[in-house]
């Protein structure tokens, strides 16, 4: 069977569109400690992961402050999943709060080391 140069052509972008469309479909986890504090914080922090592209699911475990989330590696990076957090309000690793977003967190959400920071 012989193929037009167009075949070819057509085949090499369709193949080309099904690898492109694996690696955007693969998934990773990663574990991303927290400066979380209380039920609120965690609605807070997996709402703010739920409008996140890319990300598939995430879970905060209040006890260790650990968010886990799972990601398709084509449409975000751990990098972009640490700010989006921090444009949240909360620490995220070695990525700080963005001051603003930290400023209008509820007395309960801040610090214990923050003098604003009151228990429920």
């Amino acid at each position: 069977m012989k193929f037009k140069p167009a075949t070819g052509i057509l085949l090499f972008t369709l193949f080309f569109a099904s690898v492109s469309g694996q690696e955007a479909n693969k998934k990773e986890t990663i574990k991303i400690a927290t400066s979380s504090q209380c039920e609120m914080c965690k609605t807070r922090i997996e709402t703010a992961m739920a409008y996140e592209k890319g990300v598939v699911k995430s879970n905060l475990d209040l006890e260790t402050k650990i968010l886990t989330v799972t990601y398709k590696t084509g449409k975000t990076t751990p990098e972009q999943i640490r700010k989006a957090i921090s444009m949240v309000g909360y620490d995220a690793d070695d990525v700080p709060a963005d001051p603003k977003a930290y400023s209008e967190l509820s007395p309960c959400c801040k610090k214990p080391e923050d003098p604003e920071h009151t228990n429920h």
